[in-house]
């Protein structure tokens, strides 16, 4: 099945050799294709190892040599999604790898194109048809749907059409692999496109876009409400710190983490926050914590932030300030217009309006992923304890759906496992665990027991089910070497410290523990 595209394009085909063709033939082989609505706008050979961005002072190093070919795809006559597509001149590894995008997209994301071409991948991204700007489609409905899920799925089959034609040969394997907006596309991969990739690779999946901006709203809202209820960075971090202090130690972590392991039985003590929180700052941030409900009816709407997080990318501290709106309040702005006041949003009426008009096109939570199963597929998912931006709980809980649908954990484990990334904040960095995916795992080394994405390739191609990874934190200079690993296991299992040097793996077990005990939102939220 997956090879049937491939054959229809390619049966009448002559092959022009690998490194005996110029980029102008390729450019000129590339536009001949059968590709509806594609447009190849460039064609370059990247000899060189060091690849400067165009248009900008930066510059990738310890690079392959590789063909650069850049393409629009126009599906609509609103359409104009950007795709990126990297190919290996020599030492193809045989796989199509399609890379994922962050925040509202509208450019090439190149850092896991350099990532991925230096493992052997023919590599691809898109700009998910949002440029020049997420807030600048406001009237452009077929681009909010090309940002929803048709970019991805464009980009996947020209990638694979474009890789046949510069090997002479289908991928054998075909990966996805993406974080944050990233995770959205990849699950939206396997709900919407089942056939697309063997294997995935969702890293803090947005999935459930239209209530996790409303998160967003919600603690921006609560946050300023009175310029008497702001947070100072120095109070966050006393936060934090009486957190840490009430809870490490008793969730499986160490007792000398600066991290939580499992927040979902953390406490906070507001008695404790008197001494420098004023009595309305208080009343904030029990809101934040409480997270966006319906104020009417009392129904939950999003999962909140998880204790531990408020000073790491995308905490309070951030959320006070009016440059997080502006980059991630673009669904009330597709909504109800540019000059949309989202001050004025009701969380109770306004809510069903966004729903009914974006969540069909914007949310991946459908927990029925019997194709992609039957398909052969594999999935992992991963996010971190200290995630403010997309919060673990809400992938905690789209798994357990799955489990649901699917009948047991053990159903779903057999193609689908979920780990959770202690002290890691949003795809990357947090103060605790933090380098094991494709997105981040530069220095660790490229196997099934430290990366995620060689853990999948294992899974997929040998059937060598994953059971743990080892999780690593570098000193902030990588050259002095590793700070702590830690290995993670799949949910339900969680690590457990058992004594001994807390900068080793060999210092914890797997321990199951509770399984949900999270915020659950109602039903009616999950669209």
């Amino acid at each position: 099945m997956k090879n049937l595209v491939f054959t229809l394009f390619f049966t009448a085909l002559t092959f022009i050799p690998l490194m005996g063709a110029s980029a102008d033939e390729w450019h000129k082989k590339f536009s001949g294709l059968n590709l509806p609505g594609v447009t190849i706008d460039e064609v370059t050979v990247i000899s060189d190892s060091v690849f400067t961005l165009p248009g900008k002072n930066f510059y990738y190093t310890d690079l392959p040599p590789f063909l650069r070919v850049l393409l629009t795809s126009r599906p609509t006559d609103e359409s104009a999604i950007g795709i990126e597509i990297w190919l290996p001149l020599s030492g193809w590894n045989g796989r199509f790898m399609g890379t994922g995008n962050g925040g509202g997209a509208g450019s090439i994301n190149v850092w896991p194109l350099t990532v991925g071409i230096q493992r052997g991948f023919a590599i691809a991204n898109t700009d998910m048809g949002t440029s020049p700007g997420v807030n600048e489609i406001v009237n452009y409905p077929e681009k909010w749907k090309d940002f929803g899920y048709r970019a991805t799925h464009e980009m996947t089959v020209i990638g694979k059409v474009i890789t046949t034609c510069f090997y002479n040969q289908t991928p054998s394997y075909s990966y996805f692999v993406g974080c944050s907006t990233g995770g959205q596309q990849a699950l939206m991969e396997a709900q919407r496109y089942p056939e697309d990739y063997d294997g995935i690779l969702a890293g803090a999946p947005a999935n459930n876009r239209t209530h996790l901006h409303t998160q967003f709203l919600w603690n921006h809202m609560v946050a300023n409400q009175d310029p008497e209820c702001r947070f100072t960075h120095e109070q966050l971090n006393r936060i934090k710190e009486l957190v840490l202090k009430t809870n490490v130690g008793k969730d499986g972590g160490a007792p000398e983490d600066n991290f939580l392991t499992d927040p979902r039985t953390a406490i906070i003590n507001y008695e404790e926050l008197t001494s420098f929180l004023s009595e309305k700052q208080i009343e904030v941030l029990k809101k934040i914590y409480q997270g966006p409900v319906n104020p009417v009816t009392g129904q939950r709407i999003y999962s909140p932030a998880p204790l531990g997080s408020e000073l790491y990318g995308g905490g309070i501290d951030e959320q006070q300030e009016y440059t997080f709106t502006q980059h991630h309040f673009y669904p009330f702005f597709w909504t109800w217009g540019k000059e949309y006041d989202f001050s004025r949003f009701d969380f109770n009426k306004d809510m069903d309006k966004i729903d009914e008009t974006l969540a069909p096109i914007l949310n991946a939570n459908n927990p029925d992923l019997t194709p992609f199963n039957n398909h052969g597929g594999k999935l992992l998912m991963y996010t971190g304890t200290n995630d403010a931006i997309v919060p673990f709980q809400d992938a905690m809980y789209y798994y357990e759906r799955v489990v649901e649908h699917q009948g047991s954990l053990e159903e779903t484990q057999r193609f689908f496992r979920y780990f959770i990334i202690p002290g890691m904040g949003h795809c990357g960095g947090g103060p605790g665990l933090n380098e094991c995916a494709h997105t981040a795992a530069i220095n660790v080394p490229l196997d099934k027991e430290h990366d995620m994405v060689t853990a999948l390739m294992n899974w997929v191609e040998h059937d060598m089910v994953p059971e743990q990874i080892i999780v690593t934190r570098y000193h902030e200079n990588p050259e002095q070497g590793i700070k702590m690993q830690r290995p993670v296991f799949p949910y339900p299992l969680f690590p457990k410290y058992t004594g001994g040097d807390y900068t080793l793996p060999s210092s914890y077990r797997a321990v199951e523990r509770e399984r949900a005990n999270i915020p659950v939102p109602d039903a009616i939220y999950l669209k």
